[in-house]
């Protein structure tokens, strides 16, 4: 099975001249390869990260869904591993709701 996980970016710079960046994820932080997306994303969008490359772009509705997602799915005994990253994203997401002005 291929997964693709949104993350949030947090830092973007070139290496060699190829767009990189830092992703979070739940608060695992990644190296990832930004070219495909370059054009699309700057720091605080959410991408879905595949094998180390960001593949879309997708806004924060979208990543909060899927979080919730892999967290109905990590209660399979196989997919177990998801649980974590999936609610630290989800926690770490609706704090920052919380935190941001004109936010309820």
């Amino acid at each position: 099975m291929c997964l693709g996980i949104p993350g949030k970016i947090v830092e973007i710079h070139e290496d060699h001249g190829l767009a990189m960046g830092t992703v979070d994820f739940g608060g695992v932080r990644r190296e990832v390869c930004l070219a495909y997306v370059a054009d699309e994303v700057d720091v605080g969008d959410y991408a879905v990260i595949h094998v180390g490359f960001a593949i879309s772009k997708v806004d924060e509705a979208e990543a909060k869904r899927t979080f919730e997602v892999l967290k109905e799915m990590s209660q399979l005994d196989e997919l177990e591993w998801m649980r974590e990253v999936a609610e630290r994203s989800l926690e770490q997401h609706d704090a920052g709701q919380r935190s941001e002005p004109g936010r309820p």
